[in-house]
């Protein structure tokens, strides 16, 4: 199933088994915030404001899909930027500890008054660059458009398991760059994309470098 328009957007959201009156008001509120923002610093092309819905909170929302509740969290988000899918995911399961990186500062001042606006308290921004983290261990690893997949992998695969769900929106790039991947052990595969008919979404575990014990 591919979605093609806001009002389907909004459909689908609506039949998530995260989908209340509070969700909708956080992802509302959002929706505002960023449009106002827009004006002020260029988070998201102005436009893809018109299909926000699709573009945007669909795009993120559809990675909880992979996830079961009982193991979203901590959930790691790199390169959050404009907020998805970080802000998107802490709005739609807000009892999860979703850790946001971002290493511009205007990016991260955004992120930190979304956040606070929308009543995430279990979600964290931390204003770094992602090589700069300390190292710990997530359940969960999402990117949207942050690196190509070997670099996203050298600079994160620290702070993963073999347990570890990684979900990396790649857009028209994600067959291409899971095919052209080498050194590393991983179950990795390609989804559809909801939001987008030429997009993919890489889903799965990584195991370790090639050559080492994982």
């Amino acid at each position: 199933m591919i979605l093609d328009s806001e009002h389907q957007a909004r459909e689908w959201l609506a039949a998530l088994p995260e989908w209340d009156e509070a969700a909708a008001g956080r992802l509302e509120l959002l929706v505002a915030m960023l449009a106002d923002e827009n004006q002020r610093q260029n988070l998201v092309s102005a436009a893809s404001l018109e299909s926000v819905w699709l573009r945007h909170i669909v795009d993120s929302a559809q990675l909880l899909t992979y996830v079961p509740r009982g193991t979203c969290s901590p959930w790691l988000d790199l390169g959050t930027g404009a907020g998805f899918p970080g802000l998107v995911i802490a709005a739609l399961r807000p009892e999860c500890e979703v850790v946001m990186v971002e290493a511009r500062a205007r990016r991260v001042e955004w992120l930190e008054r979304a956040r606070i606006a929308l009543g995430l308290d279990r979600a964290q921004v931390v204003g770094t660059r992602l090589e700069l983290m300390p190292t710990r261990e997530f359940r969960v690893i999402s990117a949207r458009a942050f690196a190509p997949l070997p670099k996203l992998l050298d600079l994160s695969a620290r702070l993963s398991t073999v347990d570890t769900t990684w979900l990396l929106p790649k857009g028209r790039s994600a067959l291409q760059e899971l095919q052209e991947l080498k050194g590393w052990q991983h179950k990795f595969h390609v989804e559809q994309s909801l939001s987008d008919a030429d997009a993919g979404v890489i889903v799965g575990k990584l195991v370790g470098r090639k050559g080492k014990k994982p």
